[in-house]
């Protein structure tokens, strides 16, 4: 057994999972990409396919990244709002119901929510109508408040207080455009359920009459903008109340996270959360700033686990853009390539465990999340740096080569690990930690 000191690097680019792209001759963007890191990676280390939660489930990236981490969502998952109200600054009571949420456009002539996302470049207008929109005195519902704050994009989160709140509610996001907006609906005949629902259901009139008048809405009708004159409520969700991480774990760690939703999850969780100037969590997020910020807490005593979340490739897919998700892959790549160069060079004895994987396939034909696995790699830092340079290693990785030479959906299958469910991902590393 080595007795260097050992830690985990966590990389995971959400959505790099996909299917043949006509126009990448019937590639994936990830097989399109010339990501020598990558393949390094999978080159020095094993691999294998990874069910971010089970074979066959098209999960969302809140459920595929607790069970990655360890908590089962089938157990402890309570909606995707508390997450990204907790990502976007607020704080939550026992008791408080919050919602994930976007600004989007609706026709009030038809009822049709013609637009879900109103503009993924919403960065200066998204605060100002946070702002505007914070602190609406609920008339119908004078003890009960409402407080909203803007997360990234399009995005923003929404938290109600007040006595006898439930997320057993239908949210109001159709989740695709062109569908009739969805009325709040109690799941159960509870007092708290029906009072809930019609609350959610005021703010969406509400929201939509203060919106309607607001000077940007009015110019960008004006110029021939999508308005953005709703806010869906989505994922209603109380905020779980679990183990936290490094307890459960026995890791110390950190989370590196711009995007709201992921970083609510390690709030929640109980990971410390690393602010990074420049990254915003979109495809414009400084990704070489994370790398940065990742080689200079993963290096301190106090932590041996850090986890990089990079959003900006779903958000390619889910826009149906494969030539842009293989661009910022190759940004990805940049990354990794930073962040191995500078910790394969460290003088304090430190062995790096390096995993990479998506949180779920997100095929640009599709523009959604799908059910296929997706690809999973696992080496350490100096193997994956001596295969780069073309350095002969002295020893096998742990469980000897699998023969994988390249990181993508497919190359990975022949990999020793095979297929396993994210539930799995904790225990692999920690062995190849300790071993």
């Amino acid at each position: 057994m080595s007795t260097h000191k050992k830690k985990i690097i966590y990389i995971l680019l959400d959505g790099i999972g996909d299917i043949n792209c006509p126009v990448l001759n019937g590639k994936t963007p990830l097989q399109s990409c010339d990501c020598p890191t990558l393949d390094a990676i999978a080159k020095s280390g094993v691999s294998g396919l990874l069910d971010p939660v089970e074979p066959g489930l098209a999960c969302g990236s809140d459920t595929a990244h607790l069970n990655i981490f360890g908590y089962n969502p089938r157990k402890c998952y309570r909606g995707r709002g508390s997450f990204e109200s907790l990502g976007s600054g607020m704080k939550m009571k026992p008791g408080d119901i919050a919602f994930k949420c976007n600004f989007a456009c609706l026709d009030p002539k038809t009822n049709i929510v013609v637009k879900r996302r109103a503009s993924r470049k919403f960065e200066i207008n998204g605060p100002i109508l946070c702002k505007y929109l914070s602190g609406t005195k609920l008339e119908k519902f004078p003890n009960h408040s409402i407080e909203i704050k803007y997360a990234t994009e399009h995005r923003c989160g929404v938290t109600l207080h007040g006595p006898n709140l439930t997320d057993q509610i239908l949210g109001t996001d159709p989740l695709k455009d062109n569908l009739p907006l969805i009325k709040s609906k109690p799941f159960n005949e509870t007092e708290s359920a029906i009072l809930t629902s019609n609350i959610v259901n005021y703010v969406h009139e509400t929201f939509h009459k203060l919106l309607s008048k607001h000077e940007i809405n009015i110019k960008r009708k004006k110029e021939g903008k999508t308005v953005a004159n709703i806010v869906l409520l989505r994922g209603p969700g109380e905020k779980i109340n679990v183990t936290p991480f490094n307890k459960l774990h026995n890791l110390s760690g950190f989370m590196i996270a711009p995007t709201a939703i992921i970083k609510g999850i390690g709030i929640s969780i109980g990971l410390p959360i690393v602010n990074v100037k420049g990254a915003t969590g979109d495809c414009n997020s400084n990704l070489l700033a994370k790398g940065e910020a990742l080689i200079e807490n993963i290096t301190k005593d106090k932590y041996d686990f850090g986890f990089v979340h990079v959003k900006g490739i779903d958000d390619a897919s889910h826009d149906g853009e494969p030539k842009l998700k293989r661009d910022l892959i190759q940004k990805g790549e940049e990354m990794i390539t930073k962040i191995v160069n500078a910790l394969a060079k460290n003088e304090d004895n430190t062995e790096y465990l390096i995993v990479v994987s998506g949180d779920h396939t997100t095929p640009c034909g599709y523009k959604d999340h799908s059910f296929e696995p997706v690809p999973f790699t696992v080496s350490t830092i100096q193997r994956t740096y001596n295969a780069l340079n073309g350095i002969q290693e002295k020893e096998e990785f742990v469980l000897g080569s699998d023969q994988v030479e390249k990181y993508d959906e497919i190359s990975v299958s022949r990999g020793q690990l095979g297929r396993f469910p994210g539930s799995e991902i904790i225990e692999i590393m920690k062995f190849f930690k300790d071993n």
